[in-house]
């Protein structure tokens, strides 16, 4: 599996995993700050921007989408890596932990971890993002509109330059890989999360974990439970893709997650 990359920086590898209906580039405001002190690898997920989708008629679970990532780092000449991710591919994240291919894991509100399967939901925002494509880069410049189109996910949409609130737009209605990987993270639940501790899923010992909660996220709630030994951030004042809100916290936060 190729993936789409962006690369820089020197240091420990670590990879981030955008979230779903997203691209690399979601990652824009802490690439830089990264890349100071680790050596940055953003990379497109199967089915979402660069990265082609898993082959036809394999179904895009997370855990087919974690061994083909691990596939695709391991192609890129990465062992073990740190890993990041939000959302869905933080529950990419989590299965990358599973394989043993990671070396520590921060996940940030990620998916999975609701007490029972939520079931299909059609994606109306899609339809309507799509349909109004060629009027995006026009709209995205009235603060107003980038309020309405982002509220759901972002804490504070007017920090999102107009630029870059239409290529979210795009990343998600474009996405050829979004609506089979929706319907099969919907229809499933993460139930290894203690799993990831278990000395045994890696050859050199416990995989570290931290998690990030945005204080101001609509879209994925903190579970009652998390392990004995992992470590639990709140982020005040951010939303569901918290690098927009807060660059400084979330890349602190990825620093230190990933500094074992």
């Amino acid at each position: 599996m190729t993936l789409g990359v962006d690369r820089a920086g020197s240091g420990p590898p670590l990879v981030l995993i955008h979230g779903l209906g997203a691209d690399r580039h979601v990652w824009k405001p802490v690439f830089e700050r990264l890349a100071a002190e680790r050596d940055v690898l953003a990379i497109d997920m199967p089915g979402f921007g660069q990265t082609a989708a898993l082959n036809h008629g394999s179904t895009p679970s997370p855990t087919a989408l974690a061994r083909a990532v691990a596939d695709g780092l391991a192609e890129l000449g990465l062992d073990r890596p740190h890993v990041a991710g939000d959302a869905l591919r933080g529950w990419v994240a989590l299965e990358l932990a599973l394989l043993g291919a990671v070396r520590s894991v921060t996940a940030i509100a990620p998916a999975g971890l609701w007490p029972r399967a939520l079931g299909p939901k059609p994606s109306v925002a899609r339809r309507v993002g799509r349909a109004a494509l060629p009027a995006i880069p026009y709209l995205m410049k009235s603060p107003i509109a980038r309020r309405l189109a982002l509220t759901g996910t972002v804490g504070h949409p007017g920090r999102v330059p107009p630029e870059d609130a239409a290529a979210l737009i795009r990343a998600y209605v474009e996405a050829p890989g979004f609506k089979a990987v929706n319907s099969a993270m919907r229809s499933l639940r993460f139930e290894r999360l203690d799993d990831v501790f278990r000395a045994e899923l890696a050859e050199r010992g416990w995989i570290p974990l931290t998690f990030g909660w945005p204080s101001r996220d609509r879209l994925v709630a903190r579970p009652r439970r998390l392990p004995a030994g992992s470590r639990s951030v709140v982020l005040e004042g951010c939303g569901h893709m918290p690098m927009w809100d807060d660059p400084g916290l979330v890349a602190d936060l990825l620093l230190e997650g990933s500094s074992t």
